[in-house]
């Protein structure tokens, strides 16, 4: 069964999407700015400060479902400047453990609203 997951503790969907979406064991995170929840602005226009409040999104909608950002599986980041790749794996490092999970890095050419980062997760339940 398919169940959506949405949180006022994490920004509010900006278009036609969800989330989070739970199938079976697995919780599908759709990507997170650096917004913070109860403005919806960016906490920062630093990569660094995006990339902690993306963070803390995705464990407020792991929370809302049941889980932890602790069981993630795969992560990917959209970074805007590969430049910050090193200060976002400081941030990432703070929330994760090792074994670490899969994970992607790409450069994109520009991220909604003008973000420096993006990250979406895949999470165990």
């Amino acid at each position: 069964m398919r169940t959506t997951i949405n949180t006022s503790e994490a920004p509010a969907a900006i278009g036609p999407y969800s989330q989070a979406v739970r199938h079976g064991g697995l919780l599908w995170c759709s990507g997170q700015l650096g917004l913070e929840p109860a403005s919806g602005a960016f906490r920062s226009p630093e990569t660094v400060a995006q990339a902690e409040q993306a963070l803390r999104n995705l464990e407020a909608i792991c929370r809302e479902a049941g889980t932890s950002l602790t069981k993630a599986l795969r992560l990917t980041i959209y970074l805007v400047d590969l430049a910050d790749f090193q200060a976002v794996n400081a941030v990432y490092q703070g929330f994760f453990e090792s074994p670490y999970p899969a994970r992607a890095t790409v450069q994109v050419a520009a991220l909604p609203k003008g973000g420096r980062v993006e990250i979406d997760a895949v999470v165990a339940i």
